[in-house]
């Protein structure tokens, strides 16, 4: 029998089951009848969609068969059927976790409809679990690829975090990977079944970081008109991970630390403290300390968030990794394409070990999608791959300035990049902006950084 259609009646008066039988089957369930909480205990059969459960039976009573029933299944919905109509006892059969308590004599639309409802919620709540399952599985540290002297180094200091609630700081370079070590992290720890939030703060307006964060009261400034919680309350319970965190305003700084401090908060333009239990995962591709050497970035807050730190290496520096890598790729990608895929020939991972790689594990994994596309075989060869990589040739943003070459620096390649996007927009920021994935703020201090200022037009 499908456990989707099917209801276990049990209660120790055959009148009543009898009864009830006719109820649920009306209402097109398959049935199964005990006639006592012994007798529902000892069934070995995959557990049904509902329970319908006597509170007074003799021997083993109601109490003790849906306290071992959620113990073995706890998203099973279990409905508490009664002739004793106290709030006391609904209190408690609620608090042991039954769906609902219906009184006898039992009202049989009542009865249809609560049935309906707690089928849908048992099937919800299984999806729940079935989609946290495939969350933690996803991002077990495992699926964090590579078995290069660093990223062993990597995984010994993930492994050393997850049983703690240590406030962590991961640095690396775009793309290496840092959203992922930190859902590794959240999904291997006693947190993993309460919630991961993801915050980019580079993302959200400086003025609107405050009320983004930490949440705001109706009314605080113009536009509130609700109250809002923020990202920390949202994440109570579990792991929030501030990505990009040294794009933070001071002022969102100065309340960032004032949380870490004191474990609570007060949403902007309230008064009520309200107690926060969550872990902090931040992470940058920016060099905080430099940044709090130039006075950017707060000294106090650094110390407080690079607590325990995590340091993922670019995809330059472990390049013994790539071969691991495109296979994982290869694996996520080739069905969805629609390829028989198995592979890649030797040229064409010479070709990719002999990039630069400056997106890092994103830009391979964007490389071998498009190349999947591509081929026509079953090995992705080095014609599939992007032209020229490897080798001096365009970043794929146009024009003929500043030619791309895998002997440049990071430096050296991120300012020609930009050199060439400002070329393409007639320096226009935004557009600048937008197409190399950045903020404004960011372009600006980049432009600063590689002495392009001048060469902007906006």
């Amino acid at each position: 029998m499908g456990k989707a259609t099917q209801v276990w009646i049990v209660d120790d008066e055959p009148a009543i089951r009898e009864l009830l039988t006719v109820i649920v089957t009306s209402a097109g369930y398959e049935i199964e009848t005990f006639a006592g909480g012994a007798e529902v205990l000892a069934c070995a059969d995959p557990p049904p969609a509902v329970v319908l459960l006597d509170l007074m039976m003799p021997e083993v009573d109601g109490i003790e068969v849906l306290k071992e029933l959620k113990r073995r299944h706890p998203t099973l919905p279990v409905i508490i059927l009664t002739a004793v109509n106290e709030v006391s006892r609904a209190v408690e059969v609620t608090k042991l976790g039954a769906y609902d308590y219906l009184v006898k004599p039992i009202d049989q639309e009542r009865l249809k409809t609560t049935l309906n409802r707690a089928v849908s919620h048992g099937n919800l709540s299984d999806e729940v679990v079935r989609l946290k399952t495939e969350l933690g599985d996803r991002y077990d540290i495992k699926n964090i690829v590579g078995s290069s002297a660093a990223m062993r180094h990597v995984y010994s200091q993930i492994e050393k975090v997850l049983s703690s609630d240590i406030t962590i700081f991961i640095s690396g370079e775009s793309g290496t990977g840092k959203e992922l070590a930190a859902k590794a992290i959240h999904y291997g720890s006693l947190r993993s079944d309460e919630p991961f939030i993801d915050v980019n703060c580079a993302a959200i307006p400086e003025g609107l970081q405050e009320s983004e964060l930490f949440g705001h009261e109706k009314g605080a400034f113009t536009g509130a008109l609700a109250t809002h919680p923020g990202k920390f309350e949202q994440a109570a319970g579990g792991t929030i991970f501030l990505d990009e965190v040294g794009e933070m305003s001071p002022s969102a700084q100065a309340r960032l630390l004032r949380v870490l401090q004191e474990r609570c908060l007060q949403r902007v333009g309230g008064t009520k403290t309200i107690d926060l239990d969550v872990r902090v995962i931040s992470a940058s591709n920016r060099n905080l300390e430099q940044m709090v050497a130039d006075g950017s970035f707060r000294q106090d807050l650094f110390y407080r968030l690079v607590v325990f730190p995590i340091e993922l290496p670019p995809l330059r520096d472990r390049r013994d990794d790539i071969p691991l890598l495109v296979d994982h790729f290869i694996e996520k990608y080739a069905r969805d394409a629609g390829k028989r895929v198995t592979g890649i020939q030797p040229t064409a991972i010479a070709a990719l070990k002999a990039h630069g790689w400056p997106g890092n594990v994103r830009e391979l994994e964007n490389v071998i999608h498009r190349s999947l596309l591509i081929t026509d075989g079953p090995e992705i060869t080095d014609a599939d791959l992007p032209p020229g990589l490897g080798s001096t040739s365009g970043d794929g943003v146009g024009g003929s300035s500043a030619p791309i070459s895998v002997a440049m620096s990071l430096d050296e390649l991120e300012r020609a990049a930009i050199e060439k996007a400002l070329k393409r927009h007639g320096g226009n920021l935004s557009d600048v902006a937008r197409q190399l994935g950045i903020g404004r703020s960011t372009l600006y201090r980049k432009l600063e950084q590689y002495g392009l200022r001048e060469k902007k037009d906006d």
